[in-house]
């Protein structure tokens, strides 16, 4: 697909086919995720890959009861790791880059995704402490995002955008 194709086809997706997704895939989805940018390229970000359809059901009952996240064949959760990132960069790389880092990888997976013919829906609605204590990670690392891939089962319009006007504060 070209870019801008990919760009362009890139929708929230809540209804996934039944259709399994290969390891291969999974792992091709990271490895190309991981080229993301990163300050001073420490990638401090972490992602935990979910299949089991019982972590499947506890991450969608801490998303508030989203459902569709368990019908999803594939959930990635991915974290921030603020010690890492504040390491070299403190304060700032805690609050700010390791949460770039996460969120740039992120976008980057939904992507790649949209190449391969996967869809996604970007899940930032989710008790972090719940999330956290399910996976038994440590404090250092701050859950991101959940984001469900599968096949799309549903036809969908991208919703109206903010015009290039109302987007520009100014030019100068």
């Amino acid at each position: 697909m070209e870019f801008e194709e990919v760009i362009k086809n890139r929708k929230s997706i809540r209804k996934f086919k039944d259709n399994g997704i290969s390891d291969e895939l999974i792992y091709k989805l990271i490895e190309l995720a991981n080229l993301s940018p990163s300050a001073g390229n420490l990638q401090a970000r972490s992602v935990i890959i979910v299949k089991n359809e019982e972590i499947k059901k506890e991450i969608a009952k801490i998303c508030y009861e989203q459902d569709f996240i368990s019908k999803a064949p594939v959930v990635f959760v991915v974290f921030a790791n603020l010690d890492e990132s504040a390491e070299r960069y403190g304060e700032r790389g805690k609050n700010l880059y390791a949460l770039q880092d996460a969120t740039i990888f992120t976008s980057y997976l939904q992507l790649i995704a949209t190449n391969y013919g996967l869809s996604s829906c970007w899940v930032g609605a989710f008790d972090e402490n719940a999330l956290k204590k399910l996976f038994n990670i440590k404090e250092n690392l701050k859950p991101i995002a959940v984001l469900p891939i599968g096949y799309s089962a549903e036809e969908k319009k991208r919703p109206p955008r903010k015009s290039i006007k109302e987007l520009i504060i100014r030019e100068i």
